[in-house]
């Protein structure tokens, strides 16, 4: 009975103190966080007869996980080429030479339903003065093999829900999750998909620019992603909700769960990331103490969302 009463008041108190702010969170929903489901050309670039076509979502590439389309045209017959092998490879370069790259899927598969080369590209930071990002495409036709490269601008993600992380495990090895969906969440339980990456270290020396070798990339198998949201706000005390399920990974390669959130806000998802063995790798639990203006403490490993 006493945590029963306990319960009721802290409910009472985080819905009373988050009156104010509730309107402040709406207006930033409303300019900041829209829904993009439509693919649109996002890059574009030809090599003889061929136009090749990069679609993303809204027409453009964010930072965080980027789902791409990518279309390849004879301009010479109107046909789309379905049979070809087709590499991708983001680069990112700064002013003094150095490069680096990102999570993405190097071999395109062939969607044969909807006739794209489909694949994705997590790209952990937005263009800058300091920063420029270039894609290197490659395909084969007629037995003649195709190089093409295209410098493209990576904006901000202002949608929250849609943040991503990188981290050294315990492990030394470099991670990556980005949040996939939703876009824009509910209060209620949501649906909750992430990617799981890691950086692969080269085994040998690179060899002519850009080598993929150096810049391999792959997706984490089998491992779980324990998941405890909270407000952290002061006047939110930290508080969590029920009915929230671990990540896993599923046929597609992306890792889902059940996010429950039961007001709109702040919220931090604190993950806890272990191995196929269960070892962590990374996160540390969170302690579950109602602090009424506290901040709360947030694990070793999270990912703050905000809707």
């Amino acid at each position: 009975m006493k945590f029963f009463n306990f319960l009721v008041i802290a409910l009472f108190l985080a819905i009373t103190s988050c009156t104010i702010d509730k309107t402040d969170y709406e207006a930033e929903l409303g300019s900041e966080v829209p829904e993009y489901y439509e693919f649109k050309e996002a890059a574009s670039f030809t090599s003889g007869n061929y136009k090749i076509s990069i679609e993303a979502l809204n027409g453009a590439f964010y930072k965080g996980y980027n789902e791409i389309h990518l279309k390849i045209l004879n301009m010479q017959t109107s046909q789309n080429i379905s049979t070809s092998e087709v590499t991708f490879l983001p680069v990112m370069s700064n002013p003094d030479g150095n490069t680096s790259s990102c999570p993405h899927l190097y071999n395109l598969k062939y969607d044969a339903v909807n006739k794209y080369y489909a694949g994705y590209s997590v790209f952990t930071s937005e263009s800058a003065t300091m920063a420029s990002w270039k894609l290197y495409v490659s395909f084969t036709s007629d037995n003649q093999v195709y190089k093409v490269d295209k410098d493209v601008a990576v904006e901000k993600q202002s949608n929250k829900n849609l943040n991503m992380t990188s981290f050294k495990g315990n492990d030394g090895e470099q991670y990556f999750i980005a949040l996939v969906s939703p876009q824009k969440p509910t209060v209620a339980e949501n649906p909750l998909t992430a990617g799981i990456y890691k950086y692969n270290k080269p085994s040998n020396s690179a060899g002519n620019f850009p080598d993929p070798s150096q810049f391999s990339y792959s997706e984490v198998n089998g491992f779980t992603l324990k998941l405890d949201p909270r407000m952290p706000e002061p006047s939110m005390g930290n508080h969590s909700s029920p009915n929230n399920k671990d990540l896993t990974q599923q046929n597609d390669g992306l890792y889902h769960g059940v996010v429950n959130y039961t007001m709109t806000g702040n919220w931090t998802l604190n993950l806890i990331m272990m191995n196929q063995n269960g070892l962590i790798l990374k996160g540390t639990v969170v302690p579950t103490d109602f602090t009424p203006g506290v901040e709360g403490v947030k694990s070793e490993l999270y990912i703050d969302t905000l809707f």
